[in-house]
């Protein structure tokens, strides 16, 4: 049995004003992470976000936002097939 790989990604709050398209074309992806607790919009580097997810899709994630960290894993990942253009993700807070 394999060690489960962790990525780190570094999140921010969301553009405030910014519809998801905007923040697309601005190189970043839109995300939310969710628990019981937890319910936040934030965005995160897209290439970043991309290399890491082709490479292993069963990471575990460790998602940095100011001063917390979250441990998450991907519940789902929205892609425009025609562009092959990632369109966001929801990331579901893990123990």
């Amino acid at each position: 049995m394999s060690e489960a790989v962790i990525v780190k990604l570094e999140a921010t709050e969301r553009t405030e004003g910014k519809n998801p398209r905007q923040i697309r074309q601005a190189g970043f992806l839109p995300v939310t992470l969710y628990s019981k607790d937890v319910n936040l919009n934030l965005q995160v580097n897209t290439h970043e976000f991309k290399l890491q997810y082709q490479k292993n899709k069963d990471a575990k994630y460790e998602i940095s936002f100011g001063k917390n960290k979250y441990n998450a894993e991907i519940k789902n990942v929205q892609v425009n097939f025609a562009t092959d253009e990632y369109q966001s993700v929801e990331f579901q807070v893990v123990k």
